[in-house]
């Protein structure tokens, strides 16, 4: 069970030092949980209870259409966050779905204990906003990447910033994260 708490530690500490009593007070501000593959954490329209952060495992965040249509927000393994911030942070209802592609734990940190941890512990607001930086950054990239690439440079884009993630991904899921057929995606590899 350390051992766990150790990964959320070393996470942290790449943007902010903690002592061992403000790291104690970070730990006991998650809780533990475990999934399986293909079981959802949250779907649309439920309440987004915590955000969450990635032990192990690989998720995806999709929104479906009236056409009963996937569209894939992002995908989160190992030492990612993931949630769906809207809903979260407004504690309303979600707009998208949450699933485990492969058998998944976490670390659980609610609304309440996330604005304790700001509130006692500065640091950890700067952690926070850094994340919450380089996630907007990162979907700013997405966007502009649509606006402006092909189907081969954005999956040269996703290759050059996560090359691991490709590797865990099932083709299908890439394709439609990438916005293009299989059968395009197919061609790429050849």
């Amino acid at each position: 069970m350390e051992d766990i708490y150790n990964l959320l530690r070393e996470h942290i500490e790449k943007v902010v030092s903690l002592t061992e009593d403000e790291f104690a007070f970070v730990k006991d501000c998650f809780i533990q949980k475990k999934y399986k593959k293909s079981e959802c954490i949250f779907k649309e329209g439920e309440e987004v209870d915590y955000i969450y952060f990635v032990l192990s495992g690989l998720l995806k965040l999709y929104y479906t259409d009236e056409n009963i249509k996937e569209h894939i927000v992002s995908f989160a393994m190992e030492d990612w966050w993931e949630t769906d911030v809207s809903a979260f942070y407004t504690s309303g209802n979600a707009s998208f779905t949450l699933e485990c592609l492969e058998d998944t734990e976490l670390l659980c940190l609610s609304l309440e204990n996330f604005e304790r941890l700001c509130n006692h512990l500065q640091k950890m607001e700067r952690f926070f906003l850094r994340k919450s930086i380089a996630g907007h950054i990162g979907s700013q990239q997405r966007i502009l990447s649509f606006l402006t690439s092909g189907a081969k440079e954005r999956y040269e884009q996703l290759i050059k910033r996560n090359p691991a993630l490709v590797q865990r991904i099932p083709k299908l899921l890439l394709a439609s994260y990438l916005g293009m057929s299989r059968e395009t995606l197919s061609r790429l590899f050849s």
